[in-house]
């Protein structure tokens, strides 16, 4: 190839490309300019592949070589400017795409790029004409910007029509195909978009976003390892994009590998001093070591980047052991003030403050918040009490004791292994696994979603399967591979103890399900006064899920039918689910930790009394309360808001506790 005229060598590499081998082409141009750095049309063809398939930093450079030696080649200045749009620098991109306009006729993709780097930097009006140019000239290149448009609008059915249009009309386009998994993606059809996006990857590799959304994908289909794996390889391609690195955090953070998670974020920061999310989920990661301290720094950090987001401050709240200044407050209450801030900010501004006046001992401002916050966030979730108590009682009906004696006729998977720890939320599950995960014996996981997924999973509409009422249906092979199948997904939150705990607070209507495919696994439910529970759930802001916990009538309500639940389990499975009263624990731990450790089959060891030095990463919103010696000061803080619980207690009176009645 060497003896070979560059000329010809530029066709090749021009072939290659039109034929979407685009791994070839990029391989002949850096081959070309190791026998010949200036050849700028190497220069800005490299420079071009890159960019195309996402390779921005590098093609950054090559581009911005190129216009510098040759200020009037067209190409180079309208590919510099799109690196530059894409990389997020519209001001720096603007004089390049201006240059390549004049340099040659104009196209709609052309005049899109400006107005995309015009409305980047709030030129709303050039960005229009731009935009409205680029239309007349071109309806496939106008329609792909509506369909982005409407989807930015959340105008979803109208995006997704346009965009597969251009899908169908050329397969290969693959801004249109990305457009189209981010489509399902939000349409929670993370398989569709799964499919899409590793087609993507396998045509385009360096198309990064596509890797990104990949990555994000498999954590929403709990795929943890596999996106790891898929943001490692994104990380290869770009190891100088901070974007990738982000994501990279986030998908180890999921995956319980939390060390490396830190390395991911500092490395994002660093490539990138100003990505805020980096510094959130870097706070969070350190926050789950037990580092406190660097993990406010970063929270800290966050908000000097941008003081309206909300999140970082209720990531400070959820310390639980952080307090506020008084200039924090002001900060927040004038923020929370501006109704023309996202509502999800106001949210989490109304719940950092209501901690704060909580922490102050002012409980009726606290109260105030804690009830302006829930009533924003409940304007903007979905939950229906109803469907509730069916799905609660399709359970109860399938699971009888008929159905729980002859279980054991069944050879299911026998394994030990598990300990679950069940009940509502902010009822001290998280003191348990603590206590439980102190022992030499047992490994501490954290909230599993799996027994649900396995569960939901034996729906299959097609067949007519619905879950439960499939439980009477499956053979015994069937059972023992439920069994084996959770005890396998999970392993990637286990380190080397013969035991283990999942603290999913949910599986408590699962107690049947769990007993039927894991017989010998323990279950413990932890229990805590009602009202504690329930008010505890009311403060707490939940990152996914649990809204059932944002009125405080639906809350009481949910309560009763927990307790309903767990009452059929005592029924159906005497003696197999043992109750563990947070208020007991509080009040003389080691002989609720000697109980504990009975039930499990457990050898007594000190360690769980001294629970409070074990070292260990912890993912929930009392990881810094664990971390303490107990304390009696969270039994009955309801009292503490009086006549504002009043609704809650009339719905809970029924299943108070005797010496709690006033």
């Amino acid at each position: 190839m060497s003896n070979q005229h560059p000329r010809k060598i530029f066709e090749q590499a021009l072939s290659l490309l039109k034929s979407g081998r685009h791994g070839e082409a990029e391989l002949l141009c850096r081959d070309a300019l190791e026998r010949d750095p200036g050849d700028i049309n190497f220069v800005v063809l490299l420079g071009s592949i890159l960019a195309d398939q996402g390779g921005l930093e590098e093609a950054e450079v090559l581009l911005s070589r190129a216009v510098k030696a040759a200020p009037g080649h067209a190409k180079a200045q309208e590919d510099l400017g799109t690196t530059l749009l894409n990389l997020n620098k519209g001001q720096q991109a603007i004089p390049h795409l201006k240059r390549a306009l004049e340099l040659r006729p104009p196209d709609a993709a052309l005049l899109s790029k400006l107005s995309g780097a015009y409305l980047s930097v709030g030129m709303m009006g050039e960005a229009e004409a731009l935009r409205a140019q680029a239309v007349e000239m071109s309806p496939g290149q106008g329609k792909l910007e509506e369909a982005t448009r409407l989807f930015v609008e959340g105008r979803f059915r109208e995006s997704e029509k346009l965009a597969q249009e251009l899908v169908r009309a050329n397969p290969n386009d693959v801004n249109s195909a990305l457009l189209l998994a981010r489509l399902a993606i939000n349409a929670n059809c993370f398989e569709d978009a799964r499919v899409i996006l590793e087609k993507i990857t396998a045509t385009t590799p360096r198309f990064i976003a596509a890797w990104h959304d990949l990555g994000t994908v498999l954590k929403e289909l709990h795929e943890y390892e596999e996106a790891v794996l898929v943001l490692r390889r994104a990380q290869e391609l770009q190891p100088g994009n901070a974007m990738t690195h982000y994501f990279a955090g986030a998908a180890l953070a999921m995956a319980a590998q939390t060390e490396d998670a830190v390395i991911a974020y500092r490395r994002a920061v660093e490539i990138n001093p100003e990505l805020v999310g980096a510094y959130v989920g870097l706070g969070h990661v350190l926050k789950t070591l037990g580092d406190q301290s660097g993990g406010i720094a970063a929270y800290r950090r966050a908000i000097e980047l941008r003081p309206n987001f909300g999140e970082t401050y209720y990531s400070l709240a959820n310390l639980k052991t952080f307090t506020f200044t008084s200039g924090d407050i002001e900060d927040m209450s004038l923020r929370l003030a501006n109704k023309t801030l996202p509502t999800d900010c106001r949210v989490h501004f109304a719940f950092a403050l209501g901690k704060a006046y909580e922490d102050a001992k002012d409980y009726d401002r606290a109260f105030e918040h804690y009830d302006l916050a829930n009533q924003l966030h409940r304007d903007t979730i979905a939950y229906d009490p109803v469907q509730t108590e069916i799905a609660h009682e399709r359970m109860r009906n399938v699971f009888t004791v008929n159905f729980c004696e002859q279980r054991g006729q069944k050879s299911t998977c026998l394994s030990p292994d598990p300990i679950f720890i069940v009940g509502l939320p902010r009822s001290g599950s998280t003191l348990l696994e603590q206590i439980l995960a102190s022992h030499s014996l047992v490994d501490g996981t954290s909230e599993l979603p799996d027994i649900s997924m396995i569960a939901q999973h034996l729906t299959q509409p097609r067949s007519g399967q619905v879950f439960p009422q499939c439980m009477n249906d499956l053979s015994e092979s069937e059972l023992k591979g439920l069994g084996e199948q959770y005890l396998k997904q999970v392993q990637r939150h286990r380190k080397t103890a013969p035991f283990f705990t999942d603290k999913m607070p949910n599986n408590f209507a699962y107690v049947g399900f769990i007993k039927t495919i894991l017989p010998n696994a323990k279950i413990i439910d932890a229990r805590r006064h009602p009202m504690d529970s329930c008010f505890g759930c009311f403060k707490q802001h939940f990152a996914k899920g649990q809204t059932f916990t944002y009125d405080l009538f639906e809350l009481g309500e949910f309560y009763l039918e927990y307790l309903r639940v767990m009452d059929h389990w005592d029924d159906v499975l005497p003696g197999e689910v043992l109750r563990v009263q947070y208020e007991d624990v509080v009040d003389d731990l080691d002989t609720q930790v000697r109980r504990i450790l009975e039930f499990c089959q457990l050898p007594f060891e000190e360690a769980c009394i001294n629970f409070h030095e074990t070292k260990r990463a912890v993912r929930t919103a009392s990881s810094e309360q664990v971390r303490q010696p107990i304390y009696k000061g969270s039994v009955e803080t309801w009292k503490r808001y009086g006549s504002h619980l009043d609704p809650l207690k009339d719905i809970l009176a029924p299943v108070f506790p005797e010496s709690s009645q006033s």
